[in-house]
Order: C-alpha cells, then sequence, then structure tokens
C-alpha cells in the first residue's frame, strides 16, 4: 500500500489544516485511488480510519477477488473500502447514513470507471431501522470501523443477521480497544450468532480483520 496527501484550503499551521478538505491516494492490488474527505462538513465519516486501509490491506495480502459477488459495505464514510471491492470485480452496494452519501457519490465518481459504473450503487441504510428494505441474498459483507458505539451494537447485529444467509462471508475490521467495546463486541456478542476468525492483525495498531459466517440452524 503507498500513499500521498494534498490539502484543500488556506495554508496554516498543522492544527488547522486536519478541518479543511483533503485529498488522499493510495494504491491497493494494483489500483490508485483518489479518495476526498469533506472534513469540513463531515468531521467522523470523513476520516480515513486505520481500520479501513487494514481491510484493504487484507484484500491485497489475501488476493480477494469479488468478481461475481454480490457485495453490501456498512458505513462507507468516504466508499473507499467498497470502490476497491468494485475494482475487484463485485457488485457493491456502499450505504451510510444519509448526510454522508454525497461523500460516497463524489469518491464513486472519481475513481470507478464508465465501464464498471453499473457494478456501484449508493444508498442510505441506518442500521436497526431500514434495515429491512435490503435483501437478504449478499455474498459478502464488509466493514470497516463500525464496532465502536456500544448503544449501536444490537443494531449492527440485527442488520447483519437479516442481510446474511449461510452463505455469506462477513468481512470486519476493528481496532481492538476496550474503551469502545470492541473486545466485548467480538469475543462475547458475535460468537451468539455468527462463526468468527481472525484473518489479518496490525499489531502496533491493534487492529483485527475477522471472517464471519452464519451459524447453521439445526431444526428438530
Amino acid at each position: 500500500m503507498q500513499e500521498e496527501q494534498t490539502t484543500e484550503g488556506t495554508k496554516g499551521p498543522e492544527t488547522e489544516v486536519v478541518f479543511q478538505n483533503q485529498e488522499r491516494r493510495f494504491t491497493f492490488c494494483g489500483h490508485d485511488l483518489k479518495i476526498i474527505q469533506h472534513l469540513k462538513n463531515l468531521d467522523i465519516p470523513a476520516v480515513i480510519w486505520p481500520t479501513g486501509l487494514a481491510l484493504c490491506r487484507y484484500f491485497e495480502k489475501a488476493g480477494l477477488n469479488f468478481s461475481g459477488k454480490k457485495v453490501i459495505e456498512l458505513g462507507s464514510g468516504t466508499g473507499f473500502v467498497g470502490i476497491l471491492a468494485v475494482l475487484l470485480g463485485g457488485d457493491v452496494t456502499l450505504t451510510d447514513l444519509p448526510m454522508v452519501l454525497n461523500q460516497v457519490e463524489e469518491n464513486v465518481a472519481k475513481n470507478i470507471p464508465s465501464t464498471m459504473m453499473q457494478r456501484s450503487k449508493v444508498s442510505a441504510l441506518q442500521w436497526g431501522e431500514d434495515h429491512g428494505n435490503f435483501t437478504s441474498d449478499y455474498d459478502v459483507i464488509l466493514g470497516s470501523g463500525v464496532v465502536y458505539y456500544r448503544r449501536h451494537f444490537r443494531f449492527l447485529i440485527d442488520t447483519l443477521l437479516h442481510l446474511s444467509n449461510e452463505r455469506t462471508v462477513i468481512y470486519l475490521s476493528s481496532s481492538m480497544c476496550h474503551d469502545t467495546g470492541a473486545v466485548d463486541f467480538h469475543e462475547n456478542i458475535v460468537p451468539q450468532h455468527f462463526n468468527s476468525e481472525i484473518v489479518d492483525r496490525i499489531e502496533s495498531k491493534d487492529i483485527s480483520v475477522f471472517k464471519i459466517t452464519r451459524k447453521h440452524t439445526t431444526f428438530q
């Protein structure tokens, strides 16, 4: 993975620059990405978190190819993880809260060639509320940095359960911070419904990438 960064806005101290809109550039899996961050307007949803970079790094390390796969990304933010999934062959729906979608759409337009654009879709999705508007036949579900508020865990689990089936593979990249409850989520809550294994780790940042699948239901 390679990265360059440029900043849009007036020059000033580094403490001021961080609040300007920025363009960051990455190379993953042989694809160059130019990602706009609307930091002045969106704050947290405009941040490119290390968990997202870790998930893209895992795609590269594992040689993943999403050709022929129906994919949905939760909490897309800037959209760069979902965009990479499109470039790797997937039919991808990138989702987030309505206020974030303009940023996602801008980055989709900047990074996905017109010949691939039909394989991308941007949609609003609020966990636990309108997940019923989506189907349950996704092959792959992606999420990076989505495990951070304990009060959202039930809604996230409900959404994952609705979107997935026994063939679905879920990749979640999480910062394993006790303060956010991520350890409890992955060690105690996820196993109630899913099988889960760590497939990649970045020890220096305490980030884990999990591969998760539904537990098989047996009927008496």
